[in-house]
């Protein structure tokens, strides 16, 4: 397994043929941005979720895991929901590792997008040159797009050429919102 580590989070990349884990527990719990869903395998966060009800995050879940029993608990996420809504507040002091699949193209690009400093922003094409493959900022959406933890991976610190607020997972306002928060502190 291969290891990332930014400033507060610490991805550790699931082989590409590696399958997820086959159970996964996950919480629900509030975040100015909305409602928000943590998820673990064996013992690392898997997911990060958010929207606007708690049935929406419960069913979105089984569609990220499709061949994993996946379980709800409510109690016992007081330190993991902690250490994310403090890696979403830009004040955490704590490493939060999660773990994650995804192609080796889309771990390249989770890894450049979590090297941009909270309050900033680089374009898709900007993302694409970094990875020394200038002509493929739509596969760099794209990598956005399959990102399944929320803040962990800061996708929505991906913006369109011309710093325009294009698509975004979770919904382009909330983008808008993310961006705007960490702007300001």
């Amino acid at each position: 397994m291969n290891a990332f580590t930014a400033p507060n989070v610490k991805l550790n990349f699931r082989a590409p043929d590696q399958s997820a884990p086959s159970e996964i527990r996950y919480a629900i719990g509030e975040s100015e941005h909305g409602v928000l869903l943590a998820a673990r395998g064996d013992d690392e966060i898997c997911a990060i979720l958010i929207a606007d009800r708690a049935e929406q995050l419960r069913e979105e879940i089984v569609v990220v895991f499709p061949h994993s029993h996946v379980v709800e608990e409510t109690s016992g996420w007081q330190r993991e929901m902690a250490q994310i809504l403090a890696v979403m507040e830009g004040t955490s002091r704590d490493l939060l590792e999660v773990n994650v699949g995804g192609t080796s193209f889309q771990q390249k690009v989770w890894q450049a997008i979590c090297s941009i400093p909270y309050g900033s922003t680089r374009t898709y094409g900007q993302i694409s040159e970094q990875l020394g493959m200038p002509n493929s900022a739509r596969a760099v959406a794209g990598a956005c797009a399959a990102n399944v933890l929320a803040f962990a991976i800061p996708c929505h610190r991906v913006v369109g050429s011309d710093g325009s607020i294009s698509g975004y997972r979770w919904g382009s306002e909330r983008k808008k919102e993310i961006l705007k928060q960490e702007a300001h502190l």
